[in-house]
């Protein structure tokens, strides 16, 4: 009986920390509110460039809070891309109320999700850019769940988001850790983290574990992710994200 609870004990202390963080968000109001989602704002935060101003190619990872009580659990996250010399931006995303879920289409790469603000996690320019352009183009087109979307564990849209970054050469970024649905490697158990030089281990995305340069050590349990990121300097909390000094993932002027 005392081991029983000891081990009671251990279990309901691990279920308390990986729902700490979406339970101190929601005790804090810390999400933006959002009464419905036909009027929440999508209009452009002002992060990007305008594409008409910007001669060169530009690649652009974005993040905002999922909608409603998703938002304190988990990120959006989508791919921007503008081709050199376009007047325009292309977002590449995952759109889980669609039938065909994948969405490729002209628009504002930085505007609101629903109301949320999005976060710029990476921004690649110039020639670089330019040559990923072409094999994020691919990746998006050979992205194998067109039409499944599962919120939890996924395929979702941060499963877009990791396939297309892990399928596209030399695109090194790193999800944050509350991006859920990126560590969803189908019927895969390993593949290599999408921040490059790092490998992960996942079963159906429920359990795993990730290491790499860039994003540090992840350890999953039921889609919710804690760890810390020696490199960046930070910790990584469930539902919270990365509480971090700097940003490994690529940024104009080599700043993080």
């Amino acid at each position: 009986m005392t081991r029983l609870l000891k081990y009671s004990g251990w279990f309901l202390g691990a279920l308390l920390l990986l729902f700490s963080g979406p339970l101190l968000l929601a005790a804090t109001g810390t999400q933006p509110e959002r009464n419905a989602w036909q009027t929440a704002s999508r209009d452009s935060a002002g992060i990007a460039p305008a594409a008409v101003d910007t001669h060169e190619a530009i690649v652009q990872v974005y993040g905002a809070r999922a909608w409603s009580w998703r938002g304190y659990f988990a990120v959006h996250t989508w791919v921007a891309t503008k081709e050199e010399g376009a007047d325009h931006y292309k977002v590449h995303e995952v759109i889980g109320w669609r039938q065909h879920v994948v969405s490729s289409r002209p628009d504002d790469p930085d505007r609101h999700w629903f109301g949320a603000r999005p976060e710029l996690y990476a921004d690649i320019r110039g020639d670089e850019a330019k040559a990923l352009i072409p094999d994020i183009y691919e990746a998006v087109q050979s992205y194998p769940y067109i039409n499944e979307y599962e919120a939890w564990p996924g395929p979702n849209s941060n499963t877009f988001v990791a396939w297309v970054i892990r399928e596209t050469p030399g695109l090194n970024v790193a999800l944050p850790n509350h991006a859920i649905g990126k560590d969803y490697l189908g019927s895969r158990v390993g593949a290599a983290t999408p921040g490059g030089a790092g490998y992960q281990l996942s079963l159906g995305g429920y359990v795993g574990v990730l290491a790499g340069v860039r994003e540090g050590v992840e350890l999953n349990i039921l889609g919710l992710s804690l760890g810390v990121n020696p490199l960046a300097l930070g910790i990584k909390l469930p539902g919270i994200g990365e509480l971090a000094l700097r940003n490994t993932n690529p940024m104009p002027d080599s700043t993080h």
